[in-house]
């Protein structure tokens, strides 16, 4: 692996910083939401965590691209739940319950959804931001040279 240039490493600090807010959102939001909310929620905040993670380990990695193997990887979990076999880690593991869940519940595929849909456009507009951003201090700068 190649030397990462500062901007890169700036980027991979800001999305650890995101996915500990996420981390943080997802351990207190659900538990104040409706069951039926909480449980979207839930699914959806997995979700964005693995993006965030994702980026943070590949901040040249596209947004596009994030959201779909964040959601990619968060259906892949819920259908191993099929198995059995998470559950057996669950009850050996507090951090296995947490990671891989225990039952397979269809309405999951739904928050991880929403939730890839959520924060595709947060990180696209924020992108969108950044790049205004950048452009109306390149823009003052040739004014004022």
């Amino acid at each position: 692996m190649g030397t990462a240039a500062p901007g890169e490493w700036r980027a991979r600090a800001g999305w650890l910083a995101g996915a500990g807010a996420v981390l943080a959102s997802g351990l207190v939001a659900p538990g104040l939401a409706p069951a039926p909310t909480a449980a979207l929620l839930g699914g959806a905040l997995y979700t964005a965590l693995l993006h965030t993670l994702l980026m943070a380990a590949a901040p040249r990695l596209g947004p596009w691209s994030a959201a779909a193997a964040a959601l990619a990887a968060s259906w892949a979990v819920e259908l191993f739940q099929l198995t059995g076999l998470p559950a057996d880690l669950g009850r050996r593991s507090r951090l296995a319950r947490l990671v891989l869940g225990t039952t397979f519940d269809a309405s999951d595929l739904l928050g991880y959804a929403l939730g890839a849909a959520a924060v595709l456009a947060a990180h696209l507009a924020v992108r969108r931001a950044a790049r205004r951003a950048v452009h109306r201090s390149v823009h003052r700068s040739a004014r004022a040279g």
